[in-house]
């Protein structure tokens, strides 16, 4: 079966995106959706495909932004001085990989930990304001304007558009009400008067957990997940892009793009230098996060002990 493949956002590379995916799997929905008549476009009906009943759901890392948030997360706990140099390094060699490889078994689940174990004994008030720097000081440049131009097609169609993520709960909700989506769900820290604990309230929503996160929404709001959109660049991430009516892969992974190919479904690939990333050569760019991340770190300490020193001058 062809695949459809779009290298850059343009109309009708956005067009071809949204429209309805031949040949995909059979939804699981105990309702199947209308016949089409006339050769309509099954997205023109109100009923079927549009307004309330239908909905696109977008996953954050490597699909609405370059690499991974968690990476960019603790770069504004860096800046906070919540990280150390050594700590920050780690999350700069976990974003190389991410970006070269893609995600990998237990390397969401051990991130998550990290940053959980950085959050213990803070304040929600607090790490909601640094979510806030982080995206306008890295998140909102690294936005691929062709996601974000296919989110933008949804909206202009009256369709509801949630992000959908195991990125901290706060910071997915900033990310989708500052690009004006309808919302947001992420995975959630348990917090005790206001202060984390270190804990989880429920699943990182991953994989399975994001699969039926998203269905419990559908059905709360009253979408026909077969009449749905979905947006992922991973093959974790099959329980949600599975369940829809529209699947999308965007950015994928080797495993989701030879799913993508023998389903037909249609392929989006925003990225360069990723064939010479995936034998060994690392991008310009690759290389320069994990560099900037140390140098950050660096910094830091040197600027706190610099502070100290003055500090004990003046004092």
């Amino acid at each position: 079966m062809a695949l459809r493949t779009i290298a850059q956002p343009s109309a009708d590379g956005i067009a071809a995106a949204v429209a309805p995916v031949r040949g995909a799997p059979e939804p699981r929905e105990s309702q199947p959706p209308a016949p089409q008549q006339n050769g309509a476009h099954p997205l023109d009906g109100a009923t079927d495909g549009h307004g309330r009943h239908a909905a696109a759901f977008f996953d954050l890392d490597n699909t609405l932004i370059q690499g991974a948030s968690l990476f960019h997360f603790a770069r504004g706990l860096a800046a906070h001085r919540f990280l150390t140099g050594r700590q920050i390094a780690k999350f700069g060699w976990s974003q190389l990989t991410f970006r070269v490889r893609g995600e990998r078994a237990g390397q969401v689940e051990s991130t998550r930990e990290r940053a959980l174990s950085f959050a213990i004994g803070h304040t929600v008030s607090e790490i909601t304001g640094i979510c806030h720097d982080v995206f306008e000081d890295y998140l909102e440049s690294k936005i691929w304007p062709g996601t974000r131009a296919l989110a933008q097609a949804h909206l202009n169609r009256g369709e509801p558009v949630w992000l959908l993520t195991a990125a901290p709960d706060e910071l997915a909700n900033i990310v989708a009400q500052r690009l004006g989506f309808t919302g947001a769900l992420g995975t959630i820290a348990e917090s005790v008067g206001g202060v984390y604990s270190g804990r989880l309230c429920g699943d990182v929503l991953h994989g399975p957990a994001k699969g039926d996160a998203m269905q419990a929404l559908a059905e709360r709001e009253g979408y026909r997940l077969s009449a749905c959109h979905a947006y992922s660049d991973s093959a974790n991430d099959l329980p949600m892009l599975t369940a829809v009516g529209y699947p999308h892969a965007v950015n994928p992974d080797h495993k989701l793009r030879h799913y993508a190919v023998q389903h037909g479904w249609p392929v989006v690939e925003y990225r360069t230098g990723v064939r010479l990333m995936r034998i060994g050569i690392p991008s310009g760019a690759a290389i320069g996060a994990t560099a900037g991340a140390v140098a950050a770190g660096t910094a830091l300490r040197r600027a706190g002990r610099r502070r100290e020193a003055a500090d004990s001058i003046l004092g």
